[in-house]
């Protein structure tokens, strides 16, 4: 089971050299100038001061707070390279396109980033989440069959009861460990999924009817009461805009 890949191809990902005062995304070097650690700033930017161990700054731009990954990760991880191999190599690979500023190096660079990004997810999810949230579900293995079953499949008429078994639960015990891991419930989890998709959808100029129907809102009307609340816009005028 994929985690991880509906959720990073619905939110567009750049990754872009940056300034150290604007980046959120630093690789550091050992004694030996060896990539030794790298560290991602959710919310805010990077406080390191050691320009000497510095290989490289980035800014990863992520869509904000509409990523319900962003949202749910803490403000800062740090990711140890003593024992990653593989991820040692692809730091030093943005690190040569960044010095070397090559025809094609932003594109090489966004997508090499993208690699580093899922291998700090990677991590998190390995280690197991201790902060309430979309992270944390996805980490647990049976909430995560059920979260993935969501973000796969948006449009099916989902019942709490149809996604507890999909994490092989018990309806009341599957709907209080969603609860106290997720931060919300499995129905209300999904609302807000279908209409941060819709949200997208609506933005690229799509039809408010055939959205509503994408999701499974019972009518175009209901739909647009929905995300009136969620965004304190008509769908409508988000789409004219």
């Amino acid at each position: 089971m994929d985690r991880l890949t509906t959720l990073i191809e619905k939110f567009h990902l750049t990754v872009t050299p940056a300034p150290e005062g604007e980046a959120n995304l630093i690789a550091i070097c050992n004694g030996d100038s060896e990539p030794h650690e790298v560290r991602f700033f959710t919310r805010g930017v990077s406080d390191w001061a050691d320009q000497e161990r510095l290989m490289f700054a980035a800014r990863v731009d992520w869509s904000g707070p509409s990523n319900p990954l962003m949202a749910a990760m803490p403000d800062r991880i740090d990711l140890d390279l003593t024992d990653q191999a593989d991820t040692r190599t692809l730091v030093q690979l943005m690190y040569a396109e960044v010095k070397g500023r090559r025809c094609g190096a932003q594109s090489v660079i966004s997508r090499l980033g993208e690699a580093l990004m899922v291998r700090l997810l990677r991590e998190q999810m390995r280690e197991g989440s201790t902060e309430v949230g979309l992270l944390a579900g996805l980490a647990d293995p049976r909430l995560s069959r059920a979260v993935v079953a969501i973000h796969d499949h948006p449009g099916k008429l989902w019942t709490a009861a149809d996604l507890a078994g999909q994490a092989g639960l018990s309806l009341s015990r599957f709907t209080e460990l969603f609860a106290e891991t997720v931060g919300e419930t499995p129905m209300g989890y999904l609302r807000r999924w279908r209409l941060i998709l819709a949200h997208q959808d609506v933005r690229r100029g799509d039809r408010i009817d055939a959205v509503a129907r994408r999701y499974a809102y019972a009518s175009p009307e209901a739909f647009t009461r929905a995300f009136r609340k969620a965004y304190g816009v008509a769908p409508t005028v988000l789409r004219a805009a």
